[in-house]
């Protein structure tokens, strides 16, 4: 089902379906700029170049580059100077929504916490077990 919302980009009213997250005039301008960039990045000695300079030589917006980067329109693999923020601290990755730093620390604190956790059971557990008898 269909619901009505304003295009983030230019605030016209379009049907959101769960596809496309703009209306259809701001789709095919992005699909303009998008062919505007492919092209570019297809000449050989372009493949390296970094997002700053393609927003510098394309005129088009970085947020759309890391918007293509994110949903696989343009591949890293292809063009390796590519990537987008990670969610988290804004250094450049390019897959997942974290950067490898803070996906290591993320499984780090899972680690304690699971240990910390799991401590909390054992000392709990034990004590359930222990009676205590008064000397007399």
């Amino acid at each position: 089902m269909a619901e009505l919302r304003n295009c983030p980009t230019c605030g016209e009213f379009f049907n959101y379906t769960g596809v496309r997250d703009v209306c259809h005039k701001c789709v095919q301008n992005e699909e303009e700029k998008y062919q505007i960039v492919y092209r570019f990045l297809r000449k050989r000695e372009n493949r390296a170049a970094t997002v700053e300079r393609i927003v510098e030589v394309t005129g088009v917006e970085q947020e759309l580059l890391y918007k293509w980067v994110r949903k696989n329109r343009l591949h890293p693999a292809m063009f390796p100077n590519l990537g987008y923020p990670c969610d988290n601290c804004g250094h450049i990755t390019n897959q997942g929504k974290l950067c490898q730093k803070c996906q290591e620390e993320l499984k780090s604190e899972l680690r304690t916490f699971e240990a910390a956790k799991e401590f909390r059971e054992t000392l709990a557990s034990s004590e359930k077990g222990t009676y205590l008898s008064e000397k007399k």
